[in-house]
């Protein structure tokens, strides 16, 4: 018996380069976005990020879980100090983990996530939720507003042109 490999036919091949590419600039003030996979339906995002020194992100909650993969510089969540991430760290959060992004020396990373970030105030209530819907708009708005060229990145299926 022989394997049928007419069930999907690629012309080309779904790659995106954040090197070449290029980044959505503040898409959150000192963040800067490369989007390389935006999947709406099933709530999965992937994203390269850089992130300028002093950068501290809201409070949030993970609804899934998150790989993160830091490339250069170092951070840390408030709540955990002790434990830096520096180029080369790989970090896994499950769903349900909750934290405070800072880098106070700057840093980039690769990260693959599942659900939503729920944005919190500092009496714990809502902000905003981020998610795979949430980037592809915001990168799009403020690229928009603000002269920039959205990258290429793949939704299911397609390479979306910005």
């Amino acid at each position: 018996m022989t394997f049928d490999t007419t069930t999907l036919t690629q012309e080309r091949l779904l790659t995106i380069n954040h090197k070449t590419d290029g980044e959505v600039k503040d898409a959150l003030p000192g963040v800067h976005v490369t989007p390389l996979y935006l999947d709406r339906e099933k709530g999965i995002w992937v994203i390269y990020a850089r992130f300028e020194p002093g950068t501290r992100l809201p409070r949030h909650y993970h609804s899934g879980v998150v790989h993160f993969y830091t490339t250069k510089g170092s951070w840390n969540y408030l709540e955990h100090a002790e434990d830096v991430q520096t180029a080369g760290s790989y970090l896994f959060e499950p769903a349900g983990s909750h934290h405070t992004f800072v880098s106070e020396e700057g840093s980039e990373g690769f990260m693959v996530i599942e659900g939503a970030n729920v944005n919190l105030n500092d009496d714990g209530s809502m902000m905003f939720i981020m998610d795979a819907g949430w980037i592809e708009d915001t990168i799009n708005r403020i690229a928009g507003e603000t002269g920039q060229k959205v990258p290429p990145y793949v939704r299911p299926g397609v390479v979306a042109q910005g």
